[in-house]
C-alpha cells in the first residue's frame, strides 16, 4: 500500500455520490507499502479501504475483485468490494481505476508469536481450500520470465558477487521449476503487514493484488519466509513447524511438495531479493513511498542454500 495519486476529502465525497455508503466523515491516506494508492474511508455507516490502482488496468481487475468477493463468501475473512449502484465493484477516481472494500479488524503484528503462526498457516489452507472452487485464473505476473528480466536490469547495480549468485539463481529455477505439485489460487504476498491479526485469531487477509494462479506450495514458502524468520535471516524451527502443521490440517501436504520444500523456499526468496532489487534501483516517482531493504532477502536465500531444509513429510 503507498500513496502515487492524492485524493481530496472534495474528491471522494463526490466519487462516494455513486455509493450507498453514507458521507465521508474521515480520509487518511496509507503509507506503506509500494504498488498501489490506499486510503482509510470513513463514512457515516462504516469503514472502507480506497484503492486507486497505479500499475493494473481496469482489465486486469475484476479478477481480482470477483476474487475477493468469492473468498468473503466461502467464509475466508479478506476485503469484501463494494459495489456501487450500477452494480459494479469497479471504478474510476482521478482518472486511475478504483474500488473501495469493507476495511477488516485486528492489526498486524511485527513478532509473531508460535500461535500466530499457526494461526496464519491455517488460514492460508482454508484460502488454498476456498479458491479451488473460482473458475477464473491469472497467470503469475512475477513468473520466471519476469525473474529473468527484472534480475537482468538490476544485476547491473549489485557487486560481482551479488550478481553472480542472481544470475544463478535465476538460471537455477528456471531450469528447475516446481512442476507436478497442486495448483489453485495464491496470495502470492501474504507477509505479516498483509495479515491482520485479532489476538492469535485472523482478522483479516488483505491486499490481494499480486493473488494468481500457482503453486500451493510457493504460496507458503512465501509466507514462512517472512512470518517464520530469525532477524538473521534463518527459519525459526518452532514456529515454522506450528504453521506447517496447521496448514497441513486444512490442505494436507503431498509427498512430493515435502520433497520440493527446499527449492519453493529458494524461489520465494529470490522472488522478493529481486523485486526489492528493482523497487531500490528502479523506483517509480510517487509519494509517500518505503521500499524494502533488498538485503534481507539476499540474506534468507544464501541462508537457505547453505542449509537447506528437510521433507517434513
Amino acid at each position: 500500500m503507498a500513496v502515487f495519486t492524492r485524493v481530496s476529502e472534495a474528491d471522494i465525497a463526490a466519487w462516494l455520490s455513486n455509493y450507498s455508503l453514507g458521507t465521508l466523515i474521515e480520509l487518511q491516506g496509507i503509507p506503506a507499502g509500494i504498488e498501489n494508492t490506499n486510503y482509510f474511508v470513513t463514512t457515516s455507516n462504516g469503514r472502507f479501504v480506497l484503492t486507486l490502482f497505479e500499475k493494473l488496468t481496469s482489465d486486469d481487475l475484476p479478477f481480482f475483485l470477483n476474487l475477493m468477493a468469492h473468498l468473503a463468501r466461502h467464509g475466508i475473512p479478506c476485503p469484501c468490494p463494494v459495489a456501487d449502484k450500477q452494480n459494479h465493484f469497479l471504478g474510476k477516481l482521478n482518472d486511475k481505476p478504483a474500488c473501495i472494500v469493507s476495511r477488516l479488524s485486528g492489526k498486524s503484528v511485527t513478532q509473531p508469536n508460535t500461535a500466530q503462526c499457526a494461526a496464519v498457516g491455517a488460514m492460508l489452507g482454508q484460502m488454498h481450500s476456498a479458491g479451488q472452487s473460482f473458475g477464473d485464473q491469472m497467470l503469475n505476473p512475477r513468473g520466471s520470465s519476469w525473474r529473468a528480466e527484472a534480475a537482468n536490469k538490476v544485476k547491473r547495480f549489485l557487486p560481482a558477487q551479488d550478481a553472480a549468485l542472481l544470475e544463478s539463481e535465476v538460471a537455477l529455477h528456471a531450469a528447475n521449476p516446481l512442476n507436478g505439485l497442486p495448483r489453485g489460487i495464491i496470495h502470492a504476498d501474504l507477509f505479516r503487514d498483509n495479515v491482520l491479526m485479532d489476538g492469535e485469531h485472523v482478522g483479516g487477509l488483505i491486499d490481494f493484488y499480486f493473488a494468481c494462479t500457482g503453486n500451493l506450495l510457493y504460496d507458503v514458502a512465501i509466507t514462512v519466509n517472512d512470518w517464520c524468520m530469525t532477524p538473521e535471516g534463518k527459519l525459526d524451527a518452532t514456529h515454522t513447524r506450528a504453521m506447517l502443521n496447521a496448514y497441513h490440517a486444512a490442505r494436507p501436504f503431498t509427498a512430493r511438495e515435502a520433497e520440493a520444500w527446499p527449492m519453493a523456499l529458494r524461489v520465494a526468496a529470490l522472488r522478493f531479493w529481486i523485486s526489492r532489487l528493482y523497487d531500490l534501483y528502479l523506483p517509480r516517482e510517487g509519494e509517500m513511498v518505503h521500499p524494502h531493504n533488498p538485503e534481507q532477502f539476499k540474506r534468507i536465500l544464501q541462508n537457505h542454500i547453505a542449509t537447506p531444509q528437510p521433507a517434513w513429510l
